[in-house]
């Protein structure tokens, strides 16, 4: 095994990414928003508070929200412990594809699961939620690992903001349908339990369908080294978490990549809590129907395509950071209004401004690790990025369910409390130097249990 430090260019391999191939990697985006969107945000999360986990329940109130951000919290957790070891296995296996249609096909099936979850199953229900979650989350990790393969640094920016615009394109497409459902079922004279379950049918068939492509036609163009990882699992395993540690290790030479990882842990505590209860919130602070929460998500997933595709246009030219500094004010002045926002039209206004801003930090966000990414360590890098996303899953909705029990069910106390983690991730944002990063991602070091 060498020694020291080599420079090294941006891969070659990266040019060979046609436009054809691009759009089959962001149509991954495309499907799995149908999992974030009526899941996670508009449809289930809601339902398992109003109607799985009602009084009837034997659940007191505020135990349901409760019950809900720590199953949130569990999956994140679980993808927090997995992450960093599978993307360094996927990188060192060269097989990022495999993982990733493993973990598709686990979110697809339990996301159709959630079908048979009626009132009073709030055990089965958080049970398949925190499956779900979990292999949703961790596909995204894999499925941002290709980034640095298809795109070259200097697109980087706008290929990310492409993938995330298209997101959120599948995201209002899936809602339409599940619109078109639940209006229709509403004239029916049906009720929550009886059309809810079905819209996760829909979104199972949608991320299944909408997914195909990438697995057809997006290569694997890492080269797999078996050889220098070990003959089993738990071999293969072990110098995974040696990658890990040697990359901690490495912490000062990757000093602005450990930065942006503790920020994005830090503002991702907000995003991720607003994101899981934006339905929550307005149907018990706002009185938002379902029919009304669909509509609200649907507009706001329009409004976050425009950002993310807007952003993608001066990103690359005005810096991730300081793309990313904007959106965190964004998001600081939205929270913040919503606390005294009793009026629906101004909560409309608030709700888009949450869109605009969900858009551009999360293509920025995305972009910024794949540039501090050195080459054929980008599952590895990703798997870092994911674990500070998921941590922060679990950290921010669970303080949000915990300032809602502990306040009697003071929904508005518990959003401006997200407003902190705004501010201060905007605070540590300032610290993270992005030329000074993208210099030390080709300042390679040997990494642990392999020969460079």
């Amino acid at each position: 095994m060498s020694t020291g430090i080599e420079i090294v260019p941006d891969e070659p391999t990266v040019k060979t990414a046609g436009k054809g191939e691009i759009l089959s990697w962001a149509m991954y985006d495309f499907a799995n928003s149908a999992y974030t969107t009526v899941v996670a945000t508009t449809m289930f999360n809601p339902y398992f508070v109003k109607v799985v986990a009602a009084e009837g329940s034997g659940l007191q109130p505020g135990q349901g929200t409760l019950l809900l951000t720590t199953g949130i919290c569990i999956s994140s957790l679980l993808i927090v412990m997995t992450a960093p070891v599978i993307g360094t296995i996927g990188d060192a296996l060269a097989c990022k594809k495999k993982l990733l249609l493993i973990t598709t096909l686990l979110c697809v099936v339990t996301t159709a699961l959630l079908h048979q979850i009626g009132p009073g199953a709030y055990v089965a229900g958080i049970a398949l939620l925190i499956v779900s979650n979990f292999a949703f989350g961790t596909g995204e990790n894999l499925i941002a690992a290709f980034l640095p393969e298809l795109a070259s640094k200097e697109d980087m920016g706008k290929v990310s903001a492409f993938g995330w615009a298209i997101g959120y394109i599948g995201g209002l497409s899936t809602l339409a349908l599940c619109l078109w459902y639940v209006t229709g079922a509403l004239k029916q004279g049906l009720h929550a339990k009886d059309f809810v379950p079905v819209t996760m049918l829909i979104t199972a068939a949608f991320y299944a369908i909408g997914a195909l492509p990438t697995f057809l036609f997006v290569k694997e163009r890492a080269i797999a080294e078996k050889e220098s990882l070990g003959a089993n699992f738990a071999e293969i395993a072990s110098v995974g978490f040696k990658r890990i540690a040697q990359t901690v290790e490495q912490a000062r030479h990757y000093r602005d990549l450990f930065r942006f990882l503790i920020t994005l842990l830090v503002y991702s505590c907000g995003t991720a809590t607003v994101v899981g209860l934006a339905s929550v919130y307005a149907q018990q602070a706002m009185g938002f129907t379902e029919q009304d929460s669909v509509k609200l998500i649907f507009v706001v997933n329009v409004t976050a395509a425009l950002g993310a595709f807007g952003i993608g246009f001066v990103q690359d030219k005005l810096g991730s950071v300081r793309t990313l500094m904007i959106a965190l004010c964004m998001w600081s002045v939205a929270t913040t209004t919503a606390y005294f926002c009793t009026s629906v039209t101004v909560f409309w206004v608030i709700a888009n401004l949450i869109g605009l801003a969900m858009g551009a930090s999360g293509s920025a966000g995305r972009a910024l690790v794949g540039l501090f990414s050195p080459p054929g360590r980008s599952g590895e890098f990703f798997g870092l990025w994911g674990l500070a996303g998921k941590l922060a899953a679990a950290i921010g909705p669970l303080t949000f369910g915990l300032v809602t029990c502990v306040t009697g069910n003071n929904y508005r106390l518990a959003l401006l409390s997200t407003t902190i983690f705004f501010v201060v991730g905007l605070i540590l944002l300032v610290t993270v130097n992005e030329k000074r990063g993208r210099e030390a991602a080709i300042t390679v070091h040997p990494v642990a249990g392999l020969d460079v």
